[in-house]
């Protein structure tokens, strides 16, 4: 099995509004960790008090980090087509898209899916599907939280947890197995054209 963890780190909740301070990505080549993507992000804003509270990222650490625009292409390089899986996906696959469509970047072009919700049907009965508590209740490794590459570590391993749950005779299910079992329906980023900047008549005068 070949996939992509992933997390963000970011200044506040909201895509398109708030921004990402830092990307994480570990690719998984049949259960160990082959290569791995981790930057911070110069965000062009302040870090709150409060998201520095949560992941310990300052506005002096993002001081001079390549803005998003710059990683987009490179970050889709590194996914390529393989699959990601995040924790809430939704949330990180939201602020990656809305900066693929406001700088119309390449994206990666894998399927993404979701921990949260396969957790919560592979092992009902949990008092909570946070990621700390999962890699808690497999008893990984865990040292510091609420950093880009290590929560995608994270996130990869519980993936591999459950898989093997639910294989069957040592086969890992199929993505659409694993597609099902999210609820949802298959998403994959889009592919933005990118659009031709008018001329400036008047800057040729």
């Amino acid at each position: 099995m070949r996939f992509i963890a992933f997390d963000l780190e970011t200044t506040g909740t909201v895509p398109g509004v708030d921004a990402i301070c830092e990307i994480g990505a570990v690719r998984f080549v049949n259960g160990s960790v082959d290569s791995v993507f981790a930057t911070l992000i110069n965000p062009k804003k302040p870090i709150p008090p409060g998201a520095s509270a949560v992941n310990g990222i300052t506005d002096d650490m993002v001081q001079g980090k390549p803005a998003i625009e710059d990683l987009l292409e490179s970050f889709a390089e590194f996914c390529a087509e393989d699959p990601l899986v995040a924790h809430n996906a939704s949330f990180d696959a939201q602020f990656i898209l809305a900066d693929i469509k406001k700088h119309e970047l390449p994206g990666p072009r894998g399927i993404v899916l979701d921990t949260l919700p396969i957790s919560r049907k592979v092992l009902p009965g949990l008092p909570n599907y946070k990621l700390g508590t999962l890699v808690q209740h497999f008893k990984i490794p865990s040292t510091d939280f609420h950093r880009a590459e290590e929560d995608a570590t994270y996130c990869g391993k519980v993936f591999l947890e459950l898989t093997k749950r639910i294989s069957v005779n040592g086969q890992a299910p199929g993505i659409e197995n694993l597609v099902a079992l999210t609820g949802k329906p298959e998403f994959k980023f889009p592919v933005i054209e990118r659009k031709p900047k008018q001329m400036d008549l008047f800057g040729l005068l």
